[in-house]
């Protein structure tokens, strides 16, 4: 009777494990060429290998249902190791990581030039660039699916456009009332 327990649980928890939605996520060149034919903003997740918080931005935030639902439908999302190896063509420019140590893949390593390029200078950052790949803001720092969700619906909505000061967007972040779930 044990087992047969064991069984049952175990099958309803891959099967629970197998509805949650995941984030599609892209390459940078993927996301730009998309944009070109369905225009969307970019979502980029700028992380490191070594990077606790943004473990937890993973397991936490883009592993929540609302999240992934709503960046996949608004969004394209890119995932970019700030200190990896690969060599990017962006905006008619190649960027690389001129000084990657292979020895330090999964440690502190040098910076690469895209992350330079985006002014990204602590872990994580999510990136959000315009449906023409434009900058339109780095934010930094772990958020919940309900912190990343007033950013989602801001951009998504060009709701960025309107604030001329920091209060603005103080006003706005205070009257924001989440709707996505832990």
């Amino acid at each position: 009777m044990k087992n047969i327990l064991y069984t049952v649980l175990l099958v309803i928890g891959f099967s629970a494990a197998g509805t949650a939605q995941e984030i599609n996520w892209v390459s940078l060149e993927e996301a730009v060429k998309l944009q070109k034919k369905n225009p969307k903003k970019i979502m980029m997740d700028v992380y490191t290998n070594w990077c606790g918080p943004c473990k937890m931005l993973d397991r936490n935030t883009f592993q929540n249902k609302d999240v992934a639902e709503y960046v996949n439908k608004h969004y394209y999302a890119v995932k970019f190791n700030a200190e990896g190896n690969e060599k990017i063509n962006f905006n008619g420019r190649e960027f690389a990581n001129k000084g990657y140590n292979p020895a330090n893949a999964n440690r502190r390593n040098s910076v690469h030039d895209l992350a330079h390029y985006f002014s990204v200078r602590s872990y994580p950052t999510i990136v959000f660039l315009g449906d023409d790949s434009s900058l339109l803001a780095p934010v930094v720092g772990y958020q919940t699916p309900q912190q990343l969700e007033l950013y989602l619906k801001l951009f998504k909505n060009n709701g960025h456009t309107v604030f001329k000061t920091q209060q603005d967007f103080q006003v706005y972040a205070e009257a924001f009332k989440p709707e996505f779930t832990n």
